[in-house]
């Protein structure tokens, strides 16, 4: 089918745009009473998740109320764990919670790999059809995985944490363990984002959510070395990597296979374009918490991060994924407002 608006996908290939795209992460959720309405009546999050006709409800609902260019699939990164035999709960208020954790050689046991990708993760491919048939055609469909550092994390933990401490404790006391866990995650969420492809995601992002708290040499290590061969797999659709907080590595992450860098609040756009010139797009960066300002604040904010682009290679978006408090009228005025700028380079 063809797309009547394809901007993020030129946008990310380095195409001729005729104004920068916009969408934001988490842009289908808790932001939206309409989403709030739907989940009501599934039960929670991880029902809505794995129930194809709501996820797909739901990944539209953005497209519909807030204006945006793209859809991202509604998922979780936890998926992929779950699919590899460690289930998981999310706990209201708290977040997820795994039972098992692995920490040692005998728990890989919860960490498979051979397996039909289509038998325990259909919900997520039938969801993304059912959703390419609501959008008919009207913008292109994100899929999405989190990256195995990330995915490590919660395998290691067992939950959220403010550190990882047991997670990065690993990389020191077992590393080749470390290591074997990591081939694994890779090994799986190669075989699933494929499979998102097939099933007609148009774009695909990896999300490295604790990318920022190693050091950058162990990030090279433990990693980069794994988003790599993401990237250098994934050939059929643009692909955008977000490590957040992994300032250091913007450099490294710009010299992988992909097509776009996602940029956190945090990170300097102007002087990382300087560094890296047009061999990639940006997707970014105001801060989330600036669509907390009134709604001119909200203008002018975008106003100035727009008006210091150099580069047409630039998808719009905030630094990190939109807070469920924030007023869903103060995100329309950032969609509106970076789809009535006009560039001035």
């Amino acid at each position: 089918m063809k797309l009547k608006n394809d901007l993020v996908l030129r946008a990310a290939k380095g195409e001729d745009i005729e104004r920068y795209p916009v969408w934001l992460m988490r842009q289908a959720g808790r932001i939206l009473p309409e989403y709030r309405a739907v989940r009501a009546k599934i039960g929670g999050f991880k029902e809505l998740v794995e129930t194809p006709e709501r996820a797909a409800e739901v990944t539209v609902q953005p497209v519909d109320i807030l204006g945006v260019d793209a859809a991202i699939i509604f998922s979780d990164i936890l998926v992929v764990p779950e699919a590899m035999g460690l289930t998981y709960q999310m706990v209201e208020s708290k977040g997820p919670w795994f039972e098992q954790t692995i920490r040692s050689e005998a728990e890989l046991k919860f960490a498979e790999t051979d397996f039909d990708i289509e038998d325990r993760l259909g919900y997520v491919l039938e969801a993304i059809k059912i959703t390419n048939k609501e959008l008919d055609g009207r913008v292109p469909l994100i899929g999405f995985a989190g990256a195995p550092w990330t995915i490590l994390c919660y395998m290691v933990e067992g939950r959220g944490s403010k550190t990882f401490s047991e997670s990065r404790k690993l990389l020191y006391t077992n590393p080749s363990l470390a290591h074997e866990l990591l081939d694994r995650i890779t090994k799986v969420t190669i075989q699933y984002l494929k499979a998102q492809i097939k099933a007609g995601a148009h774009m695909i992002q990896v999300f490295d959510s604790w990318a920022g708290i190693l050091g950058t040499e162990q990030y090279a290590e433990f990693g980069l070395k794994y988003l790599d061969r993401i990237a250098t797999a994934i050939n059929e659709v643009p692909v955008t990597l977000f490590a957040k907080g992994a300032i250091a590595s913007v450099n490294a992450l710009a010299k992988l296979d992909c097509n776009t860098i996602g940029l956190d609040w945090n990170m300097d756009a102007v002087k990382i374009r300087q560094e890296i010139g047009e061999s990639r797009t940006l997707q970014g960066n105001l801060d989330p918490c600036a669509l907390y300002g009134t709604h001119k604040d909200v203008e002018n904010l975008t106003t100035k991060m727009l008006d210091s682009f150099t580069s047409k290679r630039h998808i719009v978006n905030l630094g990190h994924g939109v807070y469920p408090d924030i007023d869903p009228d103060k995100v329309k005025t950032f969609v509106n407002t970076v789809k009535n700028y006009e560039r001035k380079n």
